[in-house]
């Protein structure tokens, strides 16, 4: 695999990544003028279809949203008897790119995941909600969502309660997610799911970077309550165990994978290292499930603004009316599986993505059902890295992405084709010579 940002010794990383650019069309007076103006990257992009590999292609064309804006958009076509699917999750993160190795020719970016601008205080478990890896459950949902499910080898879209079964210590409980209502009368030994997804992402003002986005760790804590027992759940090498105890709740929400809270009288078998074994999401049985990773809300229901399930999790809602964002979309069709990327560049005027509400129009008039489009994590996350001939992987959207100084002496660095680091993405695979 060639990744055509390798430079040569002695080279300087900014003349490098400017050199690149330009040979896109893409002309910046240096690498630091991008974190404030980004509108070199608001270029139509030429219409073309590309082969990536045999019922694989992936095609570009400019869209005009009128009043003097525009995103270009980027869909891959998936014939599933063809190609295969694969959703895919890691805590310790991965570049998209290197994800296109092997027989995988393209990866697009996943499901939404925590971000923060702290490095000091990271989330265990950073998929918001549901994530299934090895037909293991590493992530319980809070709230009823769509999933992508590879289940028996088939990938479907599905819609699923946050509820389910699972056993601790080999004894049977139930379970449903913190932001449910739950049973009423709950039964005896139910549990209730709280994880990353019930943190409330805060933006303050900073000097360099115009803004900070984190958790306040006081606050991002399940709620108190002298009646309950929380317990965290954490992956060991033989599987998820018990590996805290909070008696009157206020656990950690980024300590472990997920917290299972229970009511008085508290079972002795809640304890430290019981293992934990979830048996069951909805009603469908885990171990029937290869991996899946939660969606975000259908392009219906994000122009209407039915996204509380993921408001508050993500910060400042990219669901909100008249925002503008770069987007990542899933469509799937029978044997039919679309991908599709609305690029756009938060600093660069008139090409800023669409709205929510754009979207759904856009997906109207290629007279596609807006109920069975999904979102995927947006914004300068929104990518779809393919082959493109025998060694060299590219990428489109998000090409402005700059990794930000993490020191006061260091500088903005171009890390357009790579991205941002991600912590879920769908790998796209092909048994056919590629």
């Amino acid at each position: 695999m060639n990744f055509p940002l390798a430079p040569a010794a002695g080279d300087r990383p900014d003349l490098v990544a400017l050199a690149e650019l330009s040979a896109r069309g893409i002309h910046a007076p240096s690498v630091s003028s991008l974190a404030r103006d980004q509108s070199p990257f608001a270029i139509p992009t030429p219409a073309w279809t590309r082969t990536v590999a045999p019922g694989i292609h992936l095609t570009a064309r400019p869209v005009d949203l009128g009043g003097g804006r525009f995103t270009n958009t980027y869909t891959l076509d998936l014939d599933l008897e063809r190609a295969r699917c694969r959703p895919v999750s890691a805590p310790a993160g991965f570049h998209l790119r290197r994800l296109v190795t092997g027989p995988a020719v393209a990866a697009v970016s996943g499901a939404f995941a925590y971000i923060s601008d702290d490095p000091a205080y990271q989330a265990a478990e950073p998929c918001l909600d549901l994530a299934v890896r090895d037909h293991r459950a590493a992530s319980l949902p809070t709230a009823a969502k769509p999933a992508l499910l590879l289940r028996r080898g088939r990938l479907q879209v599905r819609a699923l309660a946050a509820a389910g079964t699972l056993t601790v210590a080999g004894r049977p409980h139930t379970w449903s997610g913190s932001k449910e209502a739950g049973p009423d009368p709950a039964p005896p030994g139910h549990l209730t799911v709280f994880g990353a997804a019930n943190c409330r992402i805060r933006y303050r003002d900073d000097p360099r970077t115009g803004f900070r986005r984190d958790v306040d760790p006081a606050a991002n804590t399940t709620p108190l309550d002298p009646a309950v027992l929380d317990c965290t759940v954490t992956p060991t090498p033989d599987g998820p165990r018990i590996t805290a105890l909070h008696p009157g709740g206020g656990a950690d929400l980024f300590t472990g994978a997920y917290i299972l809270r229970t009511q008085r009288p508290w079972p002795a078998h809640l304890a430290l290292g019981a293992p934990v074994d979830v048996t069951t999401l909805d009603t469908l049985p885990v171990a029937d499930i290869d991996s899946a990773l939660s969606l975000g809300p259908s392009a219906a229901d994000a122009a209407a603004g039915h996204t509380a399930a993921w408001d508050q999790s993500l910060g400042t809602s990219p669901f909100r009316p008249g925002a503008r964002y770069a987007r990542t979309l899933l469509a799937l069709d029978g044997r039919h599986l679309t991908l599709t990327v609305l690029d756009g560049a938060p600093l660069a005027p008139g090409f800023q993505g669409a709205t929510a509400q754009e979207t759904a129009q856009l997906i109207e008039q290629a007279e596609h059902d807006p109920a069975k489009v999904f979102h995927l994590d947006g914004g300068q996350t929104s990518k779809i890295a393919y082959r493109h001939g025998p060694r060299q992987v590219d990428a489109v959207g998000s090409l402005h992405y700059l990794r930000w100084p993490q020191g006061e002496h260091e500088t903005f660095r171009w890390q357009g084709l790579d991205g941002r680091l991600l912590h879920s993405a769908l790998q796209i695979t092909t048994e056919e010579p590629s």
